[in-house]
């Protein structure tokens, strides 16, 4: 077995990862190779959350700019996550992973409520578990709730796995070409320079609790891998001056 850097990890996955070249829905093929790559990593030995996001299929907060409750908006996207994280758990078990889902609002036909013994035990036993609806209550974003999984479970790092972007840069890279790339921050870093990286909350959610965060581009076979495996790629952000 390769030696791993991380025991535990908590991995961020955006709603947007799912739904591949289609930008909006549910792409079953990239899905499914997502899940492939989680399963390579696990099959190392680490022990695998995760939280994914909403943004493919609804997005709280537009819908509130346009008129619309906005905790009624939030519970909607809530509800978006769940479904990703079911499509998700059906592909990591038709590769061969045993995965449960855990939800912050009850939905106990189609998924487990979140509890903390619950989950470590699953994680203790080799199962894969993916953190589904948010923390329950509008306002938070699943940004918030993938800092505040890691802590619960005593994760030794997020793994925050971006859409086509391989790293933290000073400005979008997308449409700045000439955007520098940072190897490593703190998370007071990213607080003082208002870098998107993940919200306010999250990060000093992060910054309070020591916790490491690792940014890097999902879209490059292998690289969750890599991660793991303690390459240096992404960018490294830690609670500590270096």
């Amino acid at each position: 077995m390769s030696q791993t850097k991380y025991k535990r990890v908590l991995m961020k996955l955006s709603g947007e990862a799912l739904a591949g070249s289609q930008e909006r829905g549910i792409d079953l093929e990239t899905v499914a190779g997502i899940a492939q790559e989680i399963k390579d990593v696990h099959d190392l030995g680490t022990e695998i959350a995760i939280v994914v996001g909403g943004g493919n299929l609804w997005r709280g907060e537009p819908a509130a700019k346009v008129g619309m409750e906005r905790s009624r908006a939030d519970y909607t996207g809530m509800l978006g996550t769940t479904m990703n994280a079911l499509v998700l758990q059906d592909a990591l078990e038709r590769a061969g992973v045993d995965t449960r889902v855990q939800t912050a609002i009850t939905m106990q036909e189609i998924a487990e409520p979140y509890i903390r013994g619950r989950a470590i035990r699953h994680l203790e036993k080799g199962r894969i578990v993916i953190f589904a609806a948010g923390v329950g209550s509008p306002y938070f974003s699943t940004d918030t709730t993938a800092a505040l999984r890691a802590n619960e479970i005593n994760a030794d790092a997020i793994l925050m796995a971006k859409n086509g972007v391989d790293g933290v840069y000073d400005a979008d890279p997308r449409t700045n070409p000439d955007a520098q790339k940072f190897q490593q921050l703190t998370h007071l870093d990213i607080l003082k320079k208002g870098l998107k990286v993940m919200d306010s909350t999250a990060s000093s959610l992060s910054m309070e609790n020591n916790m490491s965060l690792v940014v890097f581009n999902l879209n490059q076979p292998g690289n969750i891998k890599k991660v793991i495996l303690g390459e240096e790629i992404g960018t490294t952000v830690t609670g500590e001056e270096n």
